[in-house]
């Protein structure tokens, strides 16, 4: 009976090791997979306020709607600086977000850390499946009139971010030369927008160019240049707030 005891003892033992260590497997490959920001972008975040839950833009307005950011999965929040930096000059502040493992779909609620510290309008919105992620919270606040509007750069909302019935101001952007964007789910994801949501399209643009980072797998090469998209990010971004009605 004792060698039993051992025996599944030891076993045990073994398996509760080889979860640890797989657990440590995934998260070393996650962290190697991560992407990191370009050169421009790292200095430009130096001018954000950073903390544990993001990376603040800040603007000199104050009667402006801010904007709340989840970043694409994998990417780091400081690759987001160039656009997020010019926007906020624009007079709108602008918080990325940190999540866990850079993965938005981790920490769904983290606009919280924002919004529910601020009593200021904002919008929402995210890259790529850090979309989804915006989509979801703005469904999840629709009766709120702080809430001003929902963006996506190369993204779309699911069924749990149905925005289809919502009196929201919707801008979506995608780019010619992305090919990581699944067009086909992108066109399908139109049912869960509403009517009046605003298309627009970055000729040349690719993925990752609506940060500034690298090592997006699968993506092609832009026909323009990274500082032309966030250019043009920045004018879509601010050309659409400035034209958010008031509530």
């Amino acid at each position: 009976m004792a060698n039993s005891v051992k025996r599944r003892y030891k076993v045990l033992i073994g398996i509760g090791i080889a979860f640890v260590l797989g657990i440590i497997g995934v998260y070393i490959a996650v962290r190697a997979s991560i992407h990191p920001p370009t050169a421009a972008a790292e200095r430009a975040s130096q001018s954000a306020r950073v903390t544990d839950d993001y990376y603040y833009y800040p603007s000199r307005q104050t009667d402006t709607p801010m904007v709340v950011f989840y970043p694409g999965a994998l990417v780091e929040p400081a690759s987001y600086s160039l656009w997020a930096k010019k926007v906020a000059a624009a007079g709108y502040p602008v918080y990325v977000l940190k999540v866990p493992l850079d993965m938005a779909l981790l920490a769904q609620n983290k606009g919280d850390s924002v919004v529910g510290r601020n009593q200021r309008a904002y919008v929402v919105g995210g890259h790529s499946l850090g979309g989804v992620i915006a989509a979801r919270y703005a469904q999840k606040h629709l009766a709120s009139s702080r809430l001003r509007g929902a963006f996506f750069l190369a993204g779309y909302p699911d069924k749990k971010g149905d925005l289809r019935h919502a009196d929201l101001p919707v801008l979506s952007v995608s780019a010619t030369w992305d090919v990581v964007l699944n067009m086909t789910a992108y066109k399908k994801a139109k049912q869960y927008l509403p009517a009046t949501a605003d298309y627009r399209v970055i000729t040349g643009g690719n993925h990752a160019g609506f940060g500034s980072y690298t090592g997006q797998a699968g993506d092609k090469k832009a026909a323009i240049s990274n500082a032309q998209q966030q250019q043009e990010i920045t004018d879509l971004l601010v050309g659409w707030l400035k034209k958010l009605p008031q509530k």
